[in-house]
């Protein structure tokens, strides 16, 4: 939390003018029992009209310097929160956009989404409150103790007794429900990400007819965060009655002791007044300071999640490193050859916290302008192997080049400018189909848009809709069929003419014929991208200059179609399973069989 306040560095001026003003207003509202003091004691006693008259007018006059003061206060306090707030959520995100795919994968999306919202709020909350009140409330009830010993020492004394076991009950409060609050958040972060999966997936849970299933995991998401904050509210709850039953005692005490010292002549009526007003000004202040408490402790939990992933470092740094002494570190077996733009050496991929490594020894080059396809079973990894181009990840063993560089040699902006990537899910953003294709450039003309559009068989999307390239996007391209996406995420990727094209099984929901001239289209651009085919479709790669076959994350086997179907069992399986011929009995009334061919996807394995 303390690393948190280095955002208030230019709100110097109005977090010390918040807390003056709030003492000033203090200030007022404690000369106030004086006055009604000397109202009792001078103006009612001698029957003294006009004096009673100046008197209310100087206690009207206190209040409203009073609430000049407060106004003043609060606008100082909000304007130092709401600054804070937002430069904590624009230093929260600009380091979350930093994170590599391993640091998000380790921290959960439904949590940062957690910590940039409900989180900061909290704490810009806490900044706010701790301004107005955390030295108003104090200095009331400490100023009240001292203003009775003005009046009559005998009688303070029950002040002092009272504030140290009122502070006693307040301060064990907060150490008890400090780290429950913490655990109250890290419920809610739960809950938060049952919603969000059942958004996401609600056309899914609707198809197997999970809504019950998915209510009662809710519902039992919902009752342990319920169980949790009313643990925590008992704690605070047993704040108010055990104050109040204090200050009452006191208060008792007070009168009892006032009213025998009115007795003995040590005190007038007006002065017993005046302390019990005192001791009234110590309950509000000590009840306010008791709420204060509280929503401190929640901004204190909070602000220690946002430092977690603020202090979070990213494994990816954007910036390339220094060169070593030694020089530029090139690829031994591409040096000599200058044509090899991708290349991976013996590199091994091992994610956070896992128990094996999901590549083992991955060895291939592949020649500038080279179209590769991936293929292979679920889970054989590879998504994984593209994704360590970009450096989404960095491989844990090994080194992947590019261009004859290692990938860790350049700077993330310098790397990914020279590729182009459309990820397995089609993501467009809200705005225009514009706006969503200049992602890849961002001053291409519309004649380059265009040309990215015919290439990735996208134009007849973008005529077909009003507006044409102004045409709106609604947020996740909610407007536009999955083909469609597809589409324009690939024109969205070609704008920038990259020097490698992955295009991460990125064609799945086009037909054949669509899919046959976008691969086309791809070959004939004249800059000659070295492409990258992850498909489960073997129809969408066979056509390439190389196959890659993965199996468990190792190379299972490697070369054209024609040689795998001949010297690779893995592919060949899932050839067969696409393509192979498969005899079917007809009913008892024919006279012959039908032979019947598959050539759907569902056979393909990921």
């Amino acid at each position: 939390m303390k690393k948190l306040l280095i955002f208030l560095n230019n709100y110097k001026k109005e977090c010390i003018l918040a807390p003056l003003f709030k003492m000033l207003e203090a200030s007022f509202e404690l000369i106030i029992p004086l006055v009604v003091s000397a109202i009792i004691d001078v103006g009612i006693a001698n029957g003294d009209g006009h004096y009673i008259v100046r008197m209310c007018i100087i206690m009207v006059a206190l209040g409203l310097l009073g609430l000049v003061s407060s106004v003043t206060a609060q606008y100082f306090a909000a304007k130092a929160a709401a600054g804070f707030g937002t430069k904590v959520r624009h230093a929260l995100f600009a380091h979350i956009q930093s994170f590599s795919f391993s640091e998000i994968d380790k921290a959960g999306t439904a949590t940062l989404i957690t910590r940039m919202t409900s989180d900061i709020n909290q704490v810009q909350s806490g900044v706010n409150m701790v301004l107005r009140l955390f030295l108003r409330s104090p200095f009331i009830v400490l100023g009240a103790m001292v203003m009775a010993f003005t009046i009559d020492g005998k009688s303070a004394l029950i002040f002092v007794v009272t504030i140290p076991l009122l502070s006693l009950v307040v301060f064990g409060v907060m150490a008890a429900s400090i780290p429950l609050y913490r655990k109250v958040q890290e419920r809610l972060d739960k809950v938060l990400g049952i919603t969000r999966e059942n958004l996401t997936g609600a056309r899914v849970i609707r198809a197997f007819h999970k809504e019950e299933e998915e209510k009662n995991r809710f519902e039992e998401g919902l009752e342990n965060l319920t169980a949790m904050q009313t643990h925590v509210g008992k704690i605070s709850a047993f704040l108010n009655p055990v104050t109040y039953v204090i200050i009452n005692a006191a208060t008792i005490v007070l009168l009892y002791t006032g009213a025998v010292q009115v007795d003995v002549g040590n005190l007038t009526q007006g002065e017993v007044v005046a302390l019990v007003n005192y001791m009234s000004q110590i309950l509000v202040e000590l009840i306010k300071l008791a709420n204060l408490i509280i929503t401190i402790t929640k901004a204190v939990a909070c602000g220690n999640r946002v430092s977690s992933v603020l202090e979070m470092e990213s494994t990816m740094p954007v910036d390339a490193p220094a060169p070593s002494q030694k020089g530029e570190q090139k690829n031994p077996s591409s040096s000599d050859d200058g044509n090899i733009m991708v290349q991976f050496a013996h590199v091994g991929l091992t994610y956070q916290e896992a128990g094996a490594e999901s590549l083992s020894d991955i060895d291939f080059s592949v020649k500038k302008g080279e179209t590769v396809g991936v293929i292979g079973g679920t889970g054989s990894g590879k998504t994984s192997l593209v994704h360590l181009i970009p450096r989404f990840y960095d491989a844990t063993r090994g080194k992947v080049f590019v261009a004859g560089k290692d990938v860790r040699e350049y700077s993330l902006e310098e790397l990914r400018q020279k590729v182009g990537i459309v990820m397995q899910k089609s993501v467009l953003f809200a705005g225009t189909i514009r706006e969503n294709l200049r992602w890849g450039k961002a001053d291409a003309t519309d004649e380059e848009l265009y040309e990215a559009l015919q290439t990735a068989q996208a134009k007849e999307v973008v005529e077909g809709k009003d507006g044409k390239l102004d045409a709106p996007v609604e947020q996740g391209g909610k407007n536009f069929s999955g083909g469609q996406r597809q589409r324009l995420t690939i024109a969205r990727a070609l704008v920038r003419k990259p020097e490698i094209l992955i295009l991460d099984d990125s064609a799945s929901a086009l037909d054949y014929a669509t899919d046959a001239r976008l691969r086309m289209a791809i070959r004939e651009m004249k800059e000659k991208p070295t492409v990258f085919i992850v498909s489960q479709r073997t129809s969408s790669i066979q056509h390439a200059d190389k196959i890659i076959v993965l199996d468990d994350g190792e190379i299972a086997g490697m070369g054209t179609h024609e040689k795998l179907l001949q010297e690779c069992a893995v592919y060949r399986e899932i050839y067969d399973s696409q393509y192979k011929k498969v005899m079917r009995p007809v009913p008892k009334s024919g006279n012959r069989n039908v032979i019947g061919k598959t050539n759907g996807t569902s056979g393909g394995k990921r």
